[in-house]
């Protein structure tokens, strides 16, 4: 068995006053590319917070949580090995920042900067490296706020490629983008899977699983009700079960879609 990346074991898990997972385990080995997808509601991004300890389960004798073999992370040295690119995390950005310093927000895990923070030369040229990679270059100075939905995104990727981690997680990654945007992010989450980076993705849209994503694990209601290589779990007697309506399946080179069923 490889590394694991992620290892959650016999869990339960709160937000909001609401218990979300309970008796939850989920393991995530190093360089296997997998997908989370179940229908809203299901506990995918729950598991997602819970992969990037910005949430705690219950504390429970059966119970334990680990990434990277620990089971406590200071944020800052945990960010160095794992980033996370969110819908929640872009909406944290004030309007008047600048696009330059979403990216260096990322050299302190930080969102933002603040007056009393330096950047060195390196870590400067840093962002304008990972900006010129993701075509933002000419959007340093432009107001986070004055920035489409895909711009911002690229934006939030780039800050958490900054200490350029070995696991990404990716949270509904193209929510909210139009058809071009969205295949532009795609085609760039396909890049950065091919350099090697491990990716954890969440989502409820089948068509957002590139082909390089080996696994897909099926949540609902708080569960996993199947876990396989993604040619077994992208049919469509499961994925019609998943989402409780009948569905058919078409692939093209490694790309799947749904249609509805008779």
């Amino acid at each position: 068995m490889k590394e694991l990346s992620i290892d959650i074991r016999s869990v339960t898990a709160y937000r909001g006053g609401r218990r979300v997972l309970s008796g939850f385990s989920f393991q995530q080995e190093a360089g296997v590319h997998t997908a989370i997808l179940g229908p809203n509601g299901s506990g995918k991004s729950t598991l997602l917070q819970l992969a990037a300890c910005e949430l705690y389960p219950v504390d429970m004798a059966e119970s334990s949580l680990e990434v990277f073999g620990r089971r406590n992370w200071d944020v800052n040295l945990l960010r160095r090995r794992q980033g996370i690119i969110s819908h929640d995390l872009q909406s944290h950005y004030l309007p008047g920042t600048r696009g330059l310093d979403v990216v260096l927000s990322g050299a302190r895990a930080s969102i933002g900067t603040w007056a009393h923070q330096e950047f060195s030369a390196d870590e400067m040229s840093r962002a304008e490296v990972l900006m010129n990679e993701l075509g933002l270059s000419g959007l340093r100075e432009r107001r986070f706020g004055d920035l489409s939905t895909g711009e911002q995104r690229r934006f939030i990727l780039a800050r958490a490629l900054f200490l350029d981690p070995e696991l990404l997680l990716f949270d509904e990654p193209t929510s909210g983008l139009d058809l071009s945007a969205a295949f532009h992010y795609l085609k760039t989450l396909r890049r950065l899977m091919q350099r090697e980076k491990t990716v954890l993705l969440v989502t409820h849209h089948v068509h957002e699983i590139p082909p390089e994503i080996g696994r897909v694990v099926h949540m609902k209601e708080g569960r996993i009700v199947a876990d396989g290589p993604k040619e077994t779990m992208l049919t469509a007697p499961l994925l019609s079960e998943l989402f409780d309506v009948p569905l058919r399946v078409a692939a093209v080179e490694g790309w799947y879609q749904v249609f509805p069923g008779d």
